[in-house]
């Protein structure tokens, strides 16, 4: 799941749980603060990021840190079975920190929050095989990125306009195309100023069964985290 969320206080998340799966929280503009019931906490400034392993609990609020409007971008990311009852864990990242490739007349630039690109690979360890990568194409830009041919995964448009694919499929801002299941390779092709994420992975082929912020194999699992959460437990 995706969420492209614009902010402003006195809006936010305050606290709430999570079990069975990890969330990325990517600052596009502003900043968001961050605050856990283990004593974590911290601030992700525009252009860092957060990739959070909730594993078996975890109790956290995500507020805003300015007064003006914060804009990022938040991915739910499942685990498998082995690893949803993992202890929490963080992987933490600032703008500065995030890795950058580019094609070699400089038109594209990628970030690569995971995977690789351009030759340059992330910094973050993802415990399923993935990649999530934003990429800046000027207009007239043209290149290819390579996708493993067994991940599943979508290209979401934040700006501008652009095609992609075999097809030439058109994209612009906040539209999501998913990925066709052949090839190994994705075209992309920015007919104006573009700024698209491609988010990717190796699917898990276990049964999903997810209610509000838990995300677990079973209907038991989830009435077991529910009813942890209520005791206290996370």
């Amino acid at each position: 799941m995706l969420d492209e969320f614009f902010v402003q206080p006195p809006a936010g998340f305050p606290d709430h749980p999570h079990r069975g799966f990890e969330t990325v929280t990517y600052m596009l503009d502003g900043k968001f603060k961050h605050k856990d019931n283990k004593g974590h906490e911290g601030v992700i400034d525009a252009g860092g990021l957060q990739w959070m392993t909730a594993g078996r609990g975890v109790v956290h609020s995500e507020m805003p840190a300015t007064s003006g409007v914060n804009h990022g971008l938040q991915l739910w990311l499942n685990l498998k079975k082995q690893d949803k009852m993992c202890d929490p864990n963080y992987q933490e990242l600032s703008a500065a920190d995030v890795p950058e490739g580019s094609s070699e007349n400089g038109d594209v630039v990628a970030r690569v929050i995971a995977g690789e690109a351009f030759g340059v690979t992330a910094e973050v360890r993802t415990r399923t095989p993935a990649m999530y990568i934003d990429f800046q194409a000027k207009a007239g830009a043209c290149f290819e990125q390579k996708v493993p041919a067994s991940f599943q995964g979508f290209v979401y448009v934040l700006e501008g306009e652009g095609t992609f694919g075999a097809d030439a499929v058109r994209g612009a801002a906040s539209h999501l195309l998913v990925l066709s299941e052949s090839g190994d390779t994705l075209r992309c092709a920015a007919k104006s100023d573009c700024r698209f994420v491609l988010i990717a992975g190796e699917p898990i082929g276990e049964p999903v069964v997810q209610h509000g912020p838990f995300v677990m194999n079973t209907a038991e699992e989830i009435y077991q985290a529910i009813m942890d959460y209520q005791a206290g437990k996370f």
